[in-house]
């Protein structure tokens, strides 16, 4: 078995000042090259806990490191979202106005990265996921296949360690779901990328290496 990519040890998150508790005590390891599934109904935390290993909020309490980094740390945060993990949401969070093609290069714009090799790495994506054919059209004008198929390209193209996928098929249809699905998990065999996802759907979840079943802010027996 590969070395933890996430250790979380006693994780707490509420809101509200106290008053809406998410996440009572969870503790997980999730090894590089795994696809693990955090499944369970909307509302049991899972959102929140793949937040926190992103470094977009911070626990209450708790100690937390991804990538031997902090993410209650702001510097380490922000070297996380950077460098090493990629995000993929339910709703894929694409810029509507953009090209497919622009969007893609927004994280290699944010990181600075060499325009030559940015576009190379486009069109490798883009060939991978097929959607090299869609390169020039706005997102408004794909269907929610291509935008997801798109929004995984988005998380990779700046080569991270973990993909934090949230709910990715949970706004498509059953056989676009399927095949999106799919997609993140040939990705993880293929690329040896570590996959994080987070799903109600049962099915998902029993077709990841491992899963983790969330229920009222903590982790349980799957």
């Amino acid at each position: 078995m590969s070395a933890p990519l996430i250790v979380a040890r006693d994780l707490h998150k509420s809101y509200d000042q106290g008053r809406v508790p998410v996440l009572a005590g969870v503790s997980l390891e999730v090894c590089a090259g795994e696809m693990v599934a955090l499944w369970g109904a909307s509302g049991s935390g899972k959102s929140t806990l793949l937040h926190l290993a992103g470094g977009l909020d911070v626990p209450d309490s708790g100690e937390i490191t991804v990538c031997g980094r902090d993410p209650r740390n702001e510097a380490d945060r922000l070297e996380l979202r950077r460098h090493h993990v990629g995000f993929v949401f339910q709703l894929h969070n694409l810029i509507a106005d953009l090209t497919v093609a622009e969007n893609l290069r927004v994280p290699a714009l944010a990181d600075n990265r060499p325009p030559a090799e940015t576009t190379a790495r486009l069109s490798e994506l883009a060939e991978a996921v097929g959607i090299s054919h869609r390169l020039d059209h706005r997102i408004q004008d794909i269907s929610g296949g291509e935008r997801q198929r798109t929004a995984i390209c988005r998380a990779l193209m700046n080569q991270p360690q973990l993909v934090l996928a949230d709910e990715p098929t949970g706004s498509l249809d059953e056989a676009t779901g399927d095949t999106v699905f799919a997609l993140l998990r040939t990705l993880v065999r293929e690329r040896g990328i570590t996959v994080v996802l987070a799903t109600h759907e049962r099915r998902f979840a029993e077709q990841c290496d491992r899963q983790l079943r969330v229920r009222s802010g903590r982790i349980e027996p799957a």
